[in-house]
């Protein structure tokens, strides 16, 4: 299992420097992936347009979307050609997650409605795949972004199996993630799907003096509109490093692929403190570039 890191892009206060920062070491260090997650109506920074920012100070890390919140967008065409864009301008590293997503506040500010939601993502992704395949469809040594898909509709693991390299979970929590891992696999073999999904999942950490406190008072505002649910995803934050190694233990045994490691502060000193708790992982480090 591969383990990667978020940027702290939708941390309220961090700086761009913080941003480039926590690129450099990410690179250093040796994650697999940096990936930024999406909010529309959140003091935030906008995806795609920062892991372009970071392109220029690394040249391995895959740039990951974990995930935008797509039908948002309302526009696919738009949406295929920043990617593209992006994947490009990094040498082909961008894995392009994209997700319904769940919170009506981002779709108030949306041309979408959030109850039509699942029928434009439906559409949004043909839109994609045909804008790629205009694209890269003459091209025999360049291939577009792989697509991941999240969510947890049963439809949510039918796109995956169509559109899709595989599937994300989100950070609620391990039983979840088997659950949803069993649902597309089921899913990728009704679909005539040869090999296996790629799976991925993401936990919260947060490391060093103060943890456990500035992991859930980041993680209770930040998950406020889901009621009593954000505090089981407090609970679930990593804030030592023998429930970070075990956590990723159990990951690594239910079959997940990659697990990212989203932060709660944007201080790059973070990325240091989770390489160093890591630094004898299987797939961390130099073993997952191999």
């Amino acid at each position: 299992m591969h383990i990667g890191i978020g940027l702290p892009t939708n941390i309220s206060g961090a700086r761009p420097a913080q941003l480039v920062e926590w690129a450099r070491r990410a690179e250093a260090h040796g994650f697999s992936s940096l990936a930024a997650i999406d909010r529309l109506v959140h003091d935030s920074y906008e995806p795609l347009i920062s892991l372009a920012a970071v392109v220029a100070v690394t040249d391995r890390v895959k740039l990951a979307t974990t995930a935008i919140v797509a039908p948002c967008w309302g526009n696919a065409i738009l949406l295929a050609k920043q990617a593209a864009s992006v994947h490009r301008l990094s040498g082909g590293r961008l894995v392009l997650g994209l997700v319904p997503g769940g919170r009506r506040d981002d779709y108030a500010s949306s041309p979408v409605a959030f109850e039509s939601r699942g029928r434009r993502f439906d559409v949004m992704l043909e839109e994609i795949n045909q804008a790629w395949a205009e694209e890269w469809g003459g091209s025999p040594d360049e291939t577009p972004p792989e697509l991941v898909l999240g969510g947890f509709a049963p439809q949510s693991f039918h796109r995956a199996a169509r559109y899709g390299s595989g599937w994300i979970a989100g950070a609620n929590g391990l039983p979840f993630f088997r659950q949803g891992a069993a649902a597309v696999r089921d899913a990728w073999r009704a679909g005539g799907r040869t090999g296996a999904p790629r799976l991925r999942a993401i936990c919260y950490f947060s490391l060093g003096r103060g943890a456990p406190d500035r992991a859930r008072s980041y993680l209770l505002d930040y998950y406020s509109f889901t009621g009593p649910f954000a505090n089981r995803i407090a609970d679930l934050a990593l804030t030592d490093v023998a429930r970070l190694r075990a956590t990723i233990d159990d990951y690594r045994a239910a079959g997940n692929d990659e697990l990212i490691l989203l932060p709660v502060s944007p201080d790059p000193e973070q990325v240091d403190l989770l390489a160093h708790a890591l630094r004898d992982q299987p797939g961390f480090g130099g073993a997952a570039h191999e």
